[in-house]
């Protein structure tokens, strides 16, 4: 499974193109293609990426849940439906979706945070600002996390 590490500024074009992280593209690459799926984020108001083996894992995840319920459809309907599976450019670059970026306030520039198995794309000061937030919320809660033995 990819590992994505780093925040990186990029430049978005008027066609909504803009070049992922080199660093990301890597974690990204397949044997026979480059691709990275996106989707709204469920917590911040940014968009949510990964690789195609995590959207896999989210997807038995959510087959897992009882095959007619309201909350299977709800996830199924939600992720999966509103994923985009993007291609990767020989240039490094993807076109994110207009109604994603609308949602999340991109417009000339994007961050790209990796938080692990996932990472998230920005707009520079919502960034910033959550930033703040999620710094002073770690350092508030800093001894829940713990390494695995």
């Amino acid at each position: 499974m990819a590992l994505f590490l780093s925040t990186f500024t990029n430049k978005v074009d008027s066609k909504g193109r803009v070049s992922v992280p080199a660093q990301f593209r890597v974690s990204l690459v397949n044997e026979n293609y480059s691709t990275m799926v996106v989707y709204e984020s469920f917590i911040n108001q940014c968009i949510e990426g990964c690789d195609i083996e995590r959207i896999k894992k989210i997807s038995e995840s959510i087959d897992n849940l009882e095959p007619f319920s309201e909350e299977r459809d709800a996830f199924a309907t939600t992720v999966l439906g509103g994923s985009v599976q993007l291609s990767i450019d020989g240039d490094g670059r993807v076109i994110l979706p207009e109604n994603l970026l609308k949602t999340a306030k991109i417009k000339e520039n994007a961050v790209f945070v990796g938080k692990g198995s996932t990472f998230e794309i920005w707009e520079p000061k919502s960034f910033a600002e959550y930033l703040e937030k999620a710094k002073a919320e770690a350092k508030l809660k800093r001894n829940m996390l713990r390494l695995n033995k």
